[in-house]
């Protein structure tokens, strides 16, 4: 393929540097429209809108809505016929069966894939300290430097390597550029989870202590999970597909069969 036609888009809003620099990147090889939400929109998952406000700008369209709606919108309220879908570059990993769900990032990439449009979604890793919160950090192009070298990678060659004939979409995070560039793993999502949850009077805080797990490294996975290829500073790329898939269960056979008989009346 000569030049790919990308519908850019991610969470964090049309105006976040992640996305800037991606569209850059990606314009030197691919026809990049942008489609991005207004605002940051993060950690929203596949919500998506009745309707949204269009408004067109210099980096191209920006949907007053979800990522979700971006993509919608794009391929049938503006007539795209994107070739990929591309999401991100997020500020902070989406790494993590339990995240994949909640991420605007990954959901962008799963509703493309509804569209029957490949898509890869990618994310940066920060490990940010306990008192500092990614809306905290001033990130640089710079810093997503290795993010968008894998994704760039990605774009040229997933397509016509028919990677896409088994996965209908890419999850890929990487972490900040180091002194050597990052080797590339394939590796499938950790099923850890360690979220916790504090009441105090008539308000509960929820907290995701893995984050403080990946800074110390002390994290209950093995080669070949995203979480444990960031925390070494791989770049991980899970190849996933549209989530409800359903698989043949013999004991749920067996239970509604029996249903008719069974149940009370």
């Amino acid at each position: 393929m000569d030049r790919p036609e990308i519908l850019l888009t991610n969470d964090d809003g049309i105006e976040s540097v992640g996305l800037q620099a991606l569209q850059a990147a990606l314009g030197e090889e691919a026809d990049v429209t942008v489609v991005a939400p207004a605002e940051d929109r993060s950690a929203i998952g596949r919500a998506i809108s009745n309707e949204v406000r269009v408004v067109e700008r210099d980096l191209g369209y920006a949907i007053e809505g979800t990522p979700t709606d971006c993509v919608v919108a794009g391929i049938e309220g503006l007539d795209l016929d994107p070739d990929l879908v591309v999401a991100g570059i997020n500020e902070g990993a989406n790494i993590g069966a339990y995240v994949l769900g909640r991420s605007g990032t990954v959901s962008a990439a799963v509703e493309a894939a509804f569209f029957g449009v490949p898509a890869i979604a990618t994310s940066l890793y920060v490990d940010v300290g306990e008192d500092v919160s990614y809306q905290d950090l001033e990130l640089t192009a710079e810093d997503f430097t290795e993010a968008i070298r894998a994704t760039s990678y990605l774009v040229r060659h997933a397509l016509d390597a028919g990677v896409f004939e088994h996965a209908d979409y890419l999850n890929v995070n990487a972490s900040p550029p180091g002194d050597e560039p990052a080797e590339m793993v394939v590796t499938t999502p950790s099923r850890a989870y360690d979220m916790g949850a504090v009441r105090n009077g008539d308000a509960i805080t929820f907290q995701d202590n893995m984050w403080a797990r990946m800074k110390s490294g002390q994290i209950p996975d093995d080669e070949g999970v995203d979480r444990r290829a960031v925390v070494d500073g791989k770049v991980s790329v899970s190849p996933l597909t549209a989530p409800h898939t359903t698989e043949h269960h013999e004991a749920l056979d067996a239970l509604a069969a029996a249903f008719p008989e069974s149940a009370p009346k």
